[in-house]
């Protein structure tokens, strides 16, 4: 699918608030509120849209301890590797998990209360994932910019 100006128009908006209404929408792109309507339908079924989701500020959940962790498999022999991903994907506490290329195998983003989850989290759920060859974390002082919105 070929995205035209009006559909890079309003996933512009959606992505500021997708709780907007087609006539809100319909208003700002200076179209009916059925061919709103149908211009995000057409997106949901091509998948661009993924899905839609509430952003819960993670200090008002107790879980603004935010930690980058740098994992190092000891081998990328392919079980390795996807018995690994199965498991970091169903940890609760990490956020995100990249492969990635250079030193390390993964980088995944960890969210907990405090320096002492933390710790628990990886001495009772990180480390007991097989084939972790070394670890690398770093903690974040200060969240300068944060976003979910794609520049389209």
């Amino acid at each position: 699918m070929i995205l035209d100006s009006i559909d890079r128009q309003l996933l512009t908006y959606l992505q500021q608030d997708c709780k907007q209404t087609n006539k809100e929408l319909s208003n700002k792109l200076h179209l009916s509120v059925t061919a709103v309507y149908e211009r995000i339908k057409k997106l949901e079924k091509e998948g661009i849209i993924d899905k839609y989701v509430a952003l819960v500020k993670k200090e008002k959940v107790d879980k603004a301890f935010v930690a980058f962790c740098h994992i190092k498999l000891i081998q990328h022999a392919q079980d390795y590797v996807v018995k690994f991903e199965r498991e970091v994907a169903t940890l609760s506490e990490v956020m995100e998990c990249y492969h990635i290329s250079g030193d390390y195998d993964y980088l995944l983003k960890v969210m907990v209360t405090d320096m002492e989850s933390f710790r628990e989290f990886m001495v009772n759920k990180l480390t007991n994932i097989d084939h972790i060859g070394s670890t690398h974390s770093m903690f974040v002082i200060n969240e300068v910019k944060h976003t979910t919105a794609i520049n389209i």
